[in-house]
């Protein structure tokens, strides 16, 4: 019957579909194939890349030697002191830094005699000075001299005097002054006493051993109990020299290391969000009843929920505080102690603490633990937001 669909029709019909999308995938596999190998023959070719390299040509040119020019003595600081970068967990602390201005740059020495002094009375003071100076009586050697000056400007004999007695009284910076008086003066006005004072700026000035005559005082601890916006702790931090020594500002530095508690139990240093304050409660740094005071504020800021429950509840442990002189550690203490084995260096000086006595009548603090203060020892007006009066010796 015309126009009837038989199954034969059917499976005629699904071989021709069959195939169908059997050449249109056989034709995909192909064009796939040959992009494949048109690009793994053009990996395989061989690139000639030409580079021109100049080469560089060394010519020996010859350098002059600069003539030595004596330099000033500059006081080395200690913010090199502090080991490249202060630790993220303290701070360090300098009193303010004296200026000492560069030694300017005077005629090349001439070998003459020393310079007679043309006023008898003058020369008369400065021989007085010098048996004073000798005899160790500087009191009367600095009246003697300054009468000298008076009457005599810009002698040459009268400065370096005046530099010499210094020197012997320890007071550097001011020795340097005189001496720099001396070379701005010449080789011709002054003398050799122009290449002894190149001599003094150039080499430095020699200064006594410092051990036992600087060092830390006993901490005093205040733990603010009414601060509402985490954890505050007040450090005073006594810096003591012994009678007679003088010590430059600009030569010491006291560094600070924070340590906190995790969970109450893990001992870690403090975190960068912690607050750390530092304030001189003394200035001028002038050594008057034998020691400065160093106020060092703490703040732990208030902890939210979540990081509480994530890394625990962190609380202030202690400190290890450490006295520097000229790049030097001359003393530490750390509270409680077993911080001061985290510090090598600092554990080898607090065991020599306890193994000597410290001369010049200073006390020996490697064995005094910290002082704790509560509300009732303080003065009365003492803020801990400001903490600048002294505490109670």
């Amino acid at each position: 019957m015309a126009g009837h669909y038989t199954p034969a029709h059917r499976f005629t019909a699904f071989r021709v579909s069959c195939w169908t999308l059997g050449i249109l995938a056989f034709a995909e596999v192909m064009s796939t194939a040959v992009a494949l190998a048109a690009r793994l023959d053009a990996a395989k070719e061989i690139r000639v890349v030409e580079k021109i390299v100049e080469v560089p040509k060394i010519v020996a040119v010859p350098v002059p030697t600069p003539a030595a020019a004596p330099a000033n003595r500059t006081l080395p600081t200690i913010a090199s002191a502090l080991p490249e970068g202060a630790e993220p967990h303290g701070v360090l602390a300098k009193p303010p830094q004296t200026p000492v201005a560069a030694a300017p740059i005077g005629p090349a020495p001439t070998p003459v005699a020393t310079p007679p002094i043309a006023d008898p009375v003058v020369e008369r003071l400065v021989t007085e000075a010098r048996k004073a100076r000798i005899a160790e009586d500087m009191g009367a050697a600095i009246v003697k001299l300054q009468e000298a000056a008076s009457k005599a400007q810009d002698e040459p004999n009268v400065e370096y005097e005046l530099g010499l007695v210094h020197e012997a009284m320890g007071v550097y910076d001011k020795a340097s002054e005189h001496y720099e008086n001396v070379f701005k003066m010449g080789a011709t006005k002054a003398g050799n006493l122009y290449e002894q004072a190149a001599g003094k700026l150039r080499d430095g000035l020699q200064e006594p051993d410092i051990h036992g005559k600087l060092a830390l005082g006993r901490t005093r601890i205040f733990k603010d109990a009414q601060y509402e916006d985490g954890e505050r702790v007040v450090l005073t931090i006594p810096v003591q020299v012994a009678p007679g020594t003088t010590v430059g500002a600009d030569d010491f530095s006291v560094r600070v290391l924070f340590y906190d508690t995790l969970k109450g139990k893990d001992v870690v240093p403090t975190r960068d969000t912690s607050i750390i304050k530092t304030e001189w409660a003394s200035l001028p740094i002038d050594w008057a009843g034998g020691e400065e005071l160093l106020r060092v504020t703490y703040i732990i800021p208030k902890q939210d929920e979540q990081d509480e429950h994530l890394f625990g509840h962190r609380a202030y442990y202690g400190q290890s505080v450490e006295l520097n002189y000229k790049n030097e550690l001359i003393d530490v203490q750390a509270w409680p102690r077993d911080l001061a084995a985290r510090n090598q260096q600092a554990l080898q000086i607090q065991q020599q603490q306890l193994q000597q006595q410290q001369p010049n009548g200073l006390p020996s603090p490697g064995d005094v633990p910290p002082e704790f203060l509560n509300k009732e020892e303080l003065p009365r007006d003492f803020n801990p937001g400001a903490p600048l009066l002294p505490l109670p010796r």
